[in-house]
């Protein structure tokens, strides 16, 4: 009955959120996906989660219904992915990139383009034409940290520490810190707890590694 119930309300937000996909071209549109991808970004409470889900179910690459983009996040393009049961804390911007199953993200994740949007002409002036953009993936079962900032893929099964900077590739199964983020250890290997993992090569290290993964949405 729960499960019912849940796709009943689902199926009225698709409707609610069809009108604005369709000033979006379902997502060609680029104008007017950025529009109402910023606008439904502001709309609070659960009724804004549903609203932001149905939105992208509808204007996405690909993403199911059952997952969650909290107040304040959006998705920057349409050519995104997005798996069942992922969380995306508050005032998140999410660039190209692609997120796997139950991965969670905390409040104020970037996750860029790749680290070459803007490039510069020969006289060292920005060329906003001439940047590259690059997609990112983020792999199943990951947890990322308050305010990580993401420029490389992370493997399956990951956990980045909160404020950490991904320059490079993280391999699955990875515990990284810092700016730029280092692999400190591997991800519950061999029953270690994951926050203490992260803790301890924070406290050890003294190279502005932090103690906080971001537990608190």
């Amino acid at each position: 009955m729960k499960v019912i119930a849940k796709r009943c309300v689902q199926a009225i937000f698709l409707c609610l959120a069809l009108p604005a996909a369709l000033l979006a071209g379902f997502g060609r549109l680029k104008f007017g996906f950025e529009f109402f991808a910023q606008a439904f970004a502001l709309v609070p409470g659960v009724v804004g989660d549903y609203l932001r889900v149905a939105y992208y179910k509808l204007t996405l690459t690909a993403c199911t219904l059952d997952w969650r983009i909290q107040f304040g996040s959006f998705c920057a393009h349409p050519q995104v992915t997005v798996g069942q049961h992922v969380y995306i804390g508050s005032y998140c911007v999410l660039g190209l990139v692609d997120i796997g199953d139950r991965t969670h993200l905390a409040t104020a994740v970037q996750v860029l383009s790749g680290s070459r949007q803007h490039a510069r002409d020969s006289t060292g002036m920005i060329d906003l034409e001439h940047g590259t953009l690059s997609r990112v993936t983020i792999g199943p079962d990951c947890w990322l940290g308050a305010g990580a900032l993401v420029m490389a893929s992370i493997g399956e099964r990951s956990t980045i520490g909160a404020g950490s900077v991904v320059v490079r590739a993280i391999p699955a199964g990875s515990i990284a810190v810092g700016a730029p983020a280092r692999v400190v250890g591997r991800a519950d290997a061999d029953g270690v707890n994951t926050r203490d993992t992260v803790a301890g090569a924070s406290s050890a290290g003294g190279d502005n590694r932090h103690t906080d993964t971001g537990t608190d949405h």
